[in-house]
């Protein structure tokens, strides 16, 4: 490897143990309160020169992440947990809905201890050292009423909100994992009347995992119980389930269990939430059925979704069902493994694994991988909604489970170390924990039969003395679609088709394969009967006889030559089972219809190969490399994206199928299957063409129906994509429904910066502060006056301080604190600056300062826009809206235009909504009142799932006095004139003169004042 390289390769690692080691969450997240939330991808690109490195990785909100916030019993040392490892007799794992590396491991253990004891990992026990152990025996023993004993963990799940553990005593469910009202979580014991220990150690949990990130009304957990018997008379069912909380837990008994007299025993039940229905897997001596039942307020109807499903006889011992997580994909597992599409309605067999079963099925939602693991420790391996398959090795430990983490990884869990899959190409190495990738082949002879140029059929011989239990063990089944066969020599062919038939003789399957790669012939130094011409007779109805023709010719058939096949192009071939003498051999052959009697082949006119196995097989059968590349034409990082499809809305889906294929043809067959979960929610239309580079580019667009909600799963299926290649599935959420990034915002017509804001000043242009700082404790005026506030909203609350204009008995009954209720001061109320800046009257404590006008107010605009993630759109038709004044305020009116179209839908929203309806586009709010107006914008239902709220605020200032001052002034004027001018009149009705007799007064005062020289004349 170059310098460079190792260069970048460590750059990579250091990023990787930045992402490790520090928490970037805290510095990226909104939101803190608790909740189910997805788990962050992050893709790391490195580029030097001409290369580009890059990595994935996962970011943890471990604020909001509900089980990381509680205490779940009492931490336990290394060397309390190592001393529970002899006692361990198996592994259970429940993982979080959204958060993949979020997972706990329990122990389930024999009689000879007690206890529950469970592991928790956050980053998906990667490293053993990383969990964390609590002992929660305590818990679970305070829920007992009486004291027992024999405690032991029997599985778990996991769910978004809700933890529960079936234990040997009993099942406990914890409570709302999202408000931790306690140090330690507690749990609560559901009781089934009948059931005992016994019982409860056979009993399974069955869960369909969904995350419910931004949880919608419609989405709901649901678990169910079964027990390993049948009911009696005095019990409900043996199978029940629950929606959360779980405290009520109904019987699910499918209404064919009620009408058949043969007892059928419930597998698995699980809800389907696309659907609304519960899909129930049945069994008895004689049948395996799958039934659908609707679910109407989370009962069972007596109606099926669908008819009945009756699997093949051949499918006698069924373990289990389970959906692929977030999708429709549901497989029903045991002695075969099928597969069902369409909600339950119809099976297809994948696999049969005839004398071994499958006992559990593992999943990962991001690669879409699904490991099966069998009673005989073999692991195999498909991609969801794939029906091939392929054997991926083998696990040899007695006690062992495996675990998928957020990025799709795979883990082996033991009871005293973890071991990941090593499988990175960028670390540069190729060791699996499944060991080597097994041969897929089976022990007989092949016989190639060369169908064109570019094809053969490989027909695998079964003698006809093998007993009927074992012909199973020499026959091509379905493991082997999609695989190369790889000769011992050179060649490989490519696997088609596979085919079960019981004619030829000794010839009960084949398959059509596409040669990649010529396979190698036999020589002379190999088979000297090559040097002969050859001729072909019958022997008897099973064989032929060839014939050397050259006698002459130092040719001969050899022991060597058995299992060997003779080729002659155009006719056809012949397997070699018996060597008479050195000139004459038997052979059964591949096509009888197609055997050329009378014929003499002359040498090199027919050939030699060895598909045998006598001295060791000659040939193998391996998965195919990846094939196909996924190509998404949007920027996101997850193959499993979520898209919100609001009413009257549509989104495009651009995909490209790339062929990675070198010696294969592409089918000139859509490369991509499309499958909808739930076909009845969404307008789902779907076209696809080739280009010129033989890639298959497919344009989906999916657009709302009606005004029902819910979710359904959209699968892209790669059908002929190899198991080895990294995407062959991608399974986007679309949900009819409000995304939760869809808002409506008003738009100021003067735009202020937030540091203005803070500040509280920002002038226009001749000098006028358009902010205005509120009262402590203020609520605006109402009709009656501005001393007689009626509102119980509070603005720039301060509870320690006293609160103004309380003077009058219908204002001290008016006025409640919201987010400084129960508190003594402002600081205590805990406002943040979001809220403090916030328009909604959720958050009118925390206001302190508003947008201000001078009065008048006159036609000002009401600019309205939708913010979402693909950019901003104004309000327009048909989004009609609400105006309302929150403090019941008076002296506003809108102005606005009325289409003919608005007035018709006016008149029908009207008398509904009891409000008046305004056209969005022009308008216009004029104002005569003063001081602070509320007001809150609503987009009326029935054209929008989301609930487009908006509310601003305007305070007018520098307004006149309100009524009564201008009436008070008035009158009191008036009166002051009519006195005056009543004064005068009187003083001219009785001959008073007020000014003349001020004037004497005036000029007395002048004469008598000591400031007037006296001259001596005038003293005489």
């Amino acid at each position: 490897m170059h310098i460079m390289s190792l260069i970048d390769l460590l750059l990579l690692n250091v990023v990787i143990l930045l992402l490790d080691k520090f928490d970037f969450s805290s510095g990226i997240i909104y939101n803190n309160d608790i909740a189910a939330v997805e788990e962050w991808l992050v893709r790391i690109t490195l580029h030097h020169g001409l290369n580009i490195y890059t990595t994935e990785g996962t970011l943890l909100d471990s604020i909001r992440e509900p089980i990381l916030q509680w205490n779940l019993g009492i931490i336990m040392g290394k060397k309390d947990v190592s001393k529970l490892y002899p006692h361990v007799i198996d592994l259970k794992v429940a993982k979080c809905p959204c958060a993949n590396d979020v997972a706990l491991l329990a122990f389930i253990l024999n009689t000879t201890f007690d206890g529950v004891y469970i592991g928790l990992s956050s980053s998906g026990f990667w490293k053993y050292d990383d969990t964390i152990w609590y002992n929660m025996t305590n818990n679970i023993y305070s829920q007992l009423e009486e004291e027992q004993t024999g405690l032991s963990v029997v599985d778990l799940v996991l769910t978004n909100h809700f933890l529960v553990i079936l234990t040997s005593l009993g099942l406990f469910v914890s409570g709302d994992l999202r408000y931790p009202s306690t140090s330690v979580i507690r749990f609560s014991r559901a009781d089934f009347c009948g059931f005992e220990r016994v019982d409860y150690i056979k009993g399974k949990l069955w869960y369909n995992e969904k995350c419910f990130a931004n949880r919608e009304r419609f989405e709901v957990d649901y678990v169910t119980i079964t027990f390993d018997r049948n009911k009696t008379l005095s019990e409900a069912s043996s199978c029940f389930y629950s929606s959360e909380p779980f405290l009520e837990w109904l019987p699910c008994i499918p209404h064919i269990l009620k009408l058949r007299s043969a007892p059928l025993s419930v597998i698995a039940f699980l809800v389907d939430q696309e659907h609304g229905v519960g899909v129930c897997l049945l069994h008895n001596q004689k049948k395996t059925l799958a039934s659908v039942d609707i679910l109407k307020s989370n009962q069972q109807n007596l109606q099926h979704k669908f008819p009945v499903f009756t699997f093949p006889s051949s499918f006698s011992i069924p373990l289990g069902m389970v959906f692929h997580p977030r999708s429709h994909f549901l497989y029903a597992y045991g002695n075969q493994v099928w597969l069902s599409m369409d909600g339950g309605n119809t099976f297809e067999l994948i696999a049969d694994f005839h004398g071994d079963v499958i006992r559990k099925s593992y999943h990962s939602f991001y690669t879409s991988d699904i490991t099966f693991v069998s009673q005989s420790g073999k692991v195999y391996s498909t991609k969801a909604g794939l029906i091939r398959y392929r054997e991926v090795g083998s696990v040899t430990d007695k006690i062992f489970t495996l675990y998928y983490d957020h990025l799709g990884f795979i883990h082996k869990l033991a009871p005293d170390y973890f071991e990941a899959d090593g499988s990175l190409s960028s670390l540069g190495s190729s060791k699996g924990i499944f060991g080597k990738f097994p041969d897929m082949g089976f022990e007989t002879a092949l016989a190639p039969q060369y169908i064109s140029l570019n094809e053969m059929i490989f027909y695998a011989y079964v003698p006809v003395t093998d007993p009927k239990e074992s012909i199973y063990t020499k026959t091509f089944n379905n493991i082997h679609f999609g695989k190369i066969i790889y000769s011992r020599k050179t060649g490989t062919a490519y696997i088609r088709k596979i085919m079960q038939h019981g004619t030829p003789i000794g010839f009960l399957s084949s398959v059509i394969a596409e040669i990649i790669d010529p396979f190698g012939l036999e020589d002379v130094k190999e088979s000297s009967c090559l040097s002969s011409s050859l001729s072909i007779s019958k022997d008897t109805s099973f064989f032929y006889k060839l014939t050397l023709q050259d006698p002459d010719v130092q040719s001969s058939f050899q022991d060597s030559d058995i299992e060997k096949t003779v080729v002659i192009p155009g006719y056809s071939s012949f397997l070699i089972l018996n060597i008479i003498d050195e000139w004459n051999a038997l052979a059964i052959a591949t096509m009888p219809k197609r055997v050329p009697f009378n014929v003499t082949f002359h040498k090199g006119s027919w050939l030699l190969f060895n598909f045998g196995q006598r001295n060791g097989r000659m040939w193998k059968i391996y998965s195919k490399h990846c094939n196909y590349w996924f190509q998404q034409y949007d920027d996101s990082l997850s193959l499993n994206v979520l898209k919100y499809i609001d009413l009257g809305k549509y989104h495009i889906f651009k995909v490209k199928v790339i062929p990675n294929v070198k010696g294969v043809r592409t089918l000139e067959v859509p490369l991509l299957k499309v499958i909808v979960g739930n076909p009845t929610l969404l307008e789902i239309k779907a076209e696809g063409s080739f280009d010129n580079t033989d890639s298959y580019l497919m344009e989906i667009s999916v657009a709302s129906k009606d005004l029902r909600q819910g979710s359904t799963s959209l699968a892209f299926i790669v059908w002929e994509a190899s198991t080895e290649c990294f995407v062959t599935t991608v399974v986007p959420i679309l949900k009819s429904s409000c995304s939760y990034l869809r808002s409506m915002h008003h738009i100021p017509n003067k735009f202020i910066p937030l540091e203005d804001w803070i500040k509280g000043v920002h002038r226009d242009n001749q000098g006028f502060n358009l902010i205005k700082t509120l009262p402590i404790n203020y609520r605006p005026p109402s009709n009656m006056g501005i001393a007689i506030p009626l509102t119980d909203n509070f603005y720039h609350a301060d509870p320690s301080k006293p609160v103004p204009r309380n003077l009058f008995h219908k204002s001290k009954k008016t006025g409640k604190f919201k987010q400084c209720a129960n508190v003594s001061t402002r600081e205590e109320c805990n406002c943040t600056n979001d809220q403090k800046f916030s328009y909604a009257v959720a958050f009118s404590d925390c206001r302190e300062k508003v947008p201000r006008f001078k009065f008048p107010v006159t036609q000002y605009p009401i600019s309205l826009e939708i913010y979402h993630k693909a950019g901003n759109i104004p309000v327009e038709t048909p989004y009609l809206v609400t105006v309302t004044e929150v403090n019941m305020r008076g002296n506003w009116k809108l102005k606005h235009t009325t289409p003919g179209n608005i007035k018709k839908l006016k008149a029908y929203l009207e008398p509904i909504l009891r409000t008046p309806v305004y056209n969005p586009k022009g308008l216009n709010l004029s104002i005569m009142g003063s001081e602070l107006f509320h007001f809150r914008v609503s987009v009326v239902p029935g054209v929008t799932f989301c609930d487009l709220v908006e509310e601003f605020q305007i305070y007018i200032d520098e307004a006149p006095l309100p009524f009564p001052g201008h009436t008070l002034i008035a009158i009191a004027a008036a009166v002051m004139l009519g006195g005056l001018i009543f004064t005068v009149f009187m003083f001219q009705l009785r001959d008073i003169h007020p000014w003349k007799q001020c004037q004497k007064l005036m000029r007395r005062n002048k004469v008598n004042s000591p400031n007037n020289p006296v001259t001596p004349q005038a003293q005489k």
